[in-house]
């Protein structure tokens, strides 16, 4: 049980990682794409859209194997919830991929400049997925961030709280600077949030991993 239990957990502090790699990879060599006006999500457009699909439904099931090791390993505090807010993070990363963001800001090549004036049903789902996804996350990195507390690691435990917060803020960031008129954006502040976010519950996954050896 335990070798499982770990292999488990392995996959959630893989997931991150794969992504990261993935999307930026995507970012700095598909054709017309600019990792400055675009985010991640319109890699999924286009002829090689699949790897990016691939990269969120991917993340998104090694997450959610992730909880279930999450659950068998916590005892105490956040062996509940911290589960839970995880496994709920890998199905919106799931979703994300299973769901595409529509064409838009000119990407895929030939695309019109500004935003779509009509959305389709699936880029609905692909835009509110994530975020909801990304809430649960922030809300685990708080439950893990009161256990680590109590096993007296205040710099991990604050760490995660920062990194919370921070992933929120800088995600919201491009919309709230934005000249939506013009469509006109920067979503560096998106990229370097989720980034973060994606290596630093690898990073978490991989202690309790080792504690529980």
């Amino acid at each position: 049980m335990k070798r499982s239990t770990h292999s488990l957990l392995t996959a959630g502090v893989i997931a991150g990682p794969l992504w990261v790699v993935m999307s930026y990879a995507q970012a700095f060599t598909r054709e017309g794409f600019d990792i400055v006006r675009h985010p991640a999500s319109l890699l999924s457009q286009g002829d090689l859209g699949w790897l990016q699909v691939l990269a969120f439904v991917l993340a998104g099931v090694m997450y959610v194997a992730s909880a279930l090791g999450l659950k068998r390993t916590l005892t105490g505090v956040a062996r509940t919830w911290a589960p839970i807010m995880l496994g709920i993070f890998g199905v919106g990363m799931i979703m994300g991929g299973v769901f595409r963001a529509d064409p838009a800001l000119g990407f895929p090549p030939g695309t019109p400049l500004g935003i779509p004036e009509t959305v389709s049903l699936s880029s609905q789902i692909h835009g509110t997925a994530p975020i909801l996804a990304f809430v649960a996350l922030t809300v685990c990195f708080f439950i893990l961030a009161r256990r680590f507390f109590k096993q007296g690691k205040p710099g991990i435990a604050w760490t995660s709280i920062v990194v919370g917060i921070g992933s929120i803020v800088l995600s919201n960031i491009p919309a709230m600077t934005a000249d939506m008129e013009a469509g006109i954006f920067n979503f560096i502040p998106l990229w370097i949030g989720a980034s973060v976010a994606f290596l630093w519950v690898s990073y978490l996954l991989q202690i309790i991993k080792e504690e529980s050896r």
